[in-house]
């Protein structure tokens, strides 16, 4: 699976479009939660992203620390539902992992994660710290990866 690694301003605006409409397509109307996704917070992010036929499947976007958290992040992890089965989450998730360290030479990595999502994070190293919340009315957790070892 090859991803493509840009800034905002490198987007395409059809690109942009598919990213759009997928996050959309899964986090407000999958999920039926109500929320503005689109949160002026793109423009700082670097996206990554897959395509298969032309489409955008699997998506992330990243963020150097200071950015969104106080450490690196990588936030809207969305794999398009009939892609699932292919398990491009995982490398997805990774190639994020993989960027962040490359670009922002950041080892540390903070998520707000989906609390039904939480054993596929610790799969990729992440583990939760403090309570759970409700973010957009959906159970939240927040994780960390190798923050044990900076404590």
């Amino acid at each position: 699976m090859n991803f493509k690694v840009k800034y905002f301003s490198e987007l395409s605006t059809t690109e942009l479009y598919q990213i759009l409409l997928l996050r959309s397509e899964v986090f407000v109307v999958g999920q039926d939660c109500v929320y503005q996704d689109v949160d002026d917070k793109d423009q700082e992010a670097i996206h990554i992203f897959s395509q298969k036929e032309d489409k955008i499947i699997a998506y992330t976007r990243i963020f150097k620390g200071g950015d969104y958290f106080d450490k690196a992040s990588i936030g809207r992890v969305v794999v398009k539902e009939s892609q699932r089965k292919f398990k491009f989450g995982h490398a997805v998730l990774k190639a994020s992992i993989d960027a962040i360290e490359e670009i922002f030479k950041e080892k540390e990595i903070i998520i707000s994660a989906q609390l039904y999502l939480q054993k596929f994070y610790e799969s990729h190293g992440f583990f939760q710290v403090g309570e759970g919340y409700l973010e957009d009315g959906i159970p939240h957790i927040r994780m960390n990866r190798f923050s044990k070892i900076l404590l």
